[in-house]
């Protein structure tokens, strides 16, 4: 639980902090190349004991079960694929974005309001990092785009072989 939290608030503290640089990549990408480090580390350690897993279905029910409850504290909501190499995953109360909102609803309610959402897909950026990083340690060659449409619930679309 410590740890769960300590994670969540780094995030937080680091989309704020890659959001004031003036120089340098852009916010979004800085904080991808942050979760691509954290999530090759993490699917290194919490797949170390476990046979390797065999095809692409395999390795994205494991992120989706196992690697999400170590990382994230529950399991996705819900998995959707084409069978043509796209995911989606739906979280509909993802934690890291339950404190953005308890601050933006402080303010007003702004739940439904632009600058929520923009501030929502920033803190996304990270996590869609640690998601395309564990994916890539495990042998998926991927892309990950987060999207928020109403806070806290979330959709990263993973697509394969891109």
């Amino acid at each position: 639980r410590v740890a769960h939290t300590c994670l969540e608030l780094m995030a937080q503290e680091a989309a704020r902090y890659y959001s004031q640089q003036t120089a340098g990549p852009s916010p979004s990408a800085a904080l991808q190349a942050v979760g691509m480090r954290v999530g090759e580390q993490l699917a290194e350690r919490y797949s170390s004991e476990k046979p390797r897993l065999g095809d692409t279905l395999e390795v994205i029910k494991f992120i989706c079960k196992e690697f999400w409850v170590a990382v994230f504290g529950k399991q996705v909501d819900n998995l959707r694929t084409n069978h043509r190499g796209v995911f989606v995953l739906l979280d509909n109360n993802f934690r890291w974005l339950q404190r953005l909102v308890t601050v933006q609803n402080a303010a007003g309610d702004m739940s439904s309001n632009h600058d929520t959402q923009l501030a929502a897909l920033l803190h996304l950026q990270m996590p869609a990092g640690i998601l395309c990083g564990a994916l890539s340690q495990l042998g998926v060659v991927c892309t990950v785009e987060p999207e928020v449409k109403v806070c806290p619930a979330c959709v990263f679309t993973i697509k394969v072989g891109l």
